[in-house]
């Protein structure tokens, strides 16, 4: 079996030696390279991002770019490597629920503080080293649990995709600009107002009760960490179910 060979922005991430290239020897370290996009990112959005722009803020010019990141993909393969950091150490001592819930706040704590991430395209699982310690945390919270390996591995994708999902809602909130989030609201009246108007409780019985209990009115603006939580235990009474079954 031939050799894995790994994509050049993956080893310099690694520290692991690839092949030299011609010319200049680097000047710095791939992960200022992250840090730069990364401030630029969180100042204007994920738009504001371009490799011309992170050379300027590096003070290189674009094509010295290119001696680090192939295409704009690695770019954002290290932006993200950058972003989050690794998780903070948990308490090997508490159980899978403590251990998930906490890793699922952090998460979700990293992508208020960087909502441009739910625009980076994903095109493989993550591979790069502080992405990989996220997966290794995330995985460990279930060790002392009877779920298999793939058990594990589809729990933290249920989490993972939760704590997206919910990010994604309330993206507009993330935001922090007060017009923005006055708008989202004033969306978010209109659509209730239409959905009203077409939700007929004889047609759609549900829908015009959660209408009528203000449930679907400024969901995304006003949603908060306790509705978070709430629908995070749904997701680990479900889980908890699967190890109740794994017990048996």
């Amino acid at each position: 079996m031939s050799e894995v060979e790994l994509p050049r922005v993956l080893q310099q991430l690694w520290g692991l030696e690839g092949p030299a290239r011609p010319g200049p020897k680097p000047t710095f370290h791939i992960s200022e390279i992250g840090a730069a996009a990364v401030r630029l990112a969180d100042a204007g959005g994920l738009g504001a991002v371009s490799m011309s722009k992170v050379a300027a803020e590096l003070g290189r010019t674009t094509m010295a770019l290119y001696r680090y990141v192939d295409s704009k993909d690695d770019l954002y393969v290290v932006m993200l490597d950058e972003a989050f950091g690794s998780p903070a150490p948990v308490d090997a001592s508490l159980d899978w629920r403590a251990r998930i819930t906490a890793w699922a706040e952090a998460f979700r704590d990293g992508l208020a503080r960087h909502p441009w991430v739910l625009q980076v395209p994903v095109f493989e699982p993550p591979l790069s080293p502080k992405q990989l310690d996220w997966m290794e945390a995330a995985l460990s919270a279930f060790e002392n649990t009877p779920l298999t390996p793939k058990d594990q591995l589809s729990s933290m994708l249920l989490v993972n995709i939760y704590v997206r999902g919910t990010a994604q809602l309330t993206a507009n909130l993330l935001t922090g600009d007060t017009a923005i989030l006055e708008a989202a609201r004033e969306a978010d009246r209109l659509y209730a107002q239409r959905l009203a108007m077409l939700a007929t409780p004889d047609r759609f019985p549900s829908i015009a009760a959660n209408l009528a209990g203000g449930r679907l009115e400024d969901f995304d603006a006003d949603y908060t960490a306790d509705e978070f939580q709430v629908g995070l235990d749904v997701v680990l009474d479900g889980i908890q179910q699967l190890i109740e079954r794994r017990k048996s």
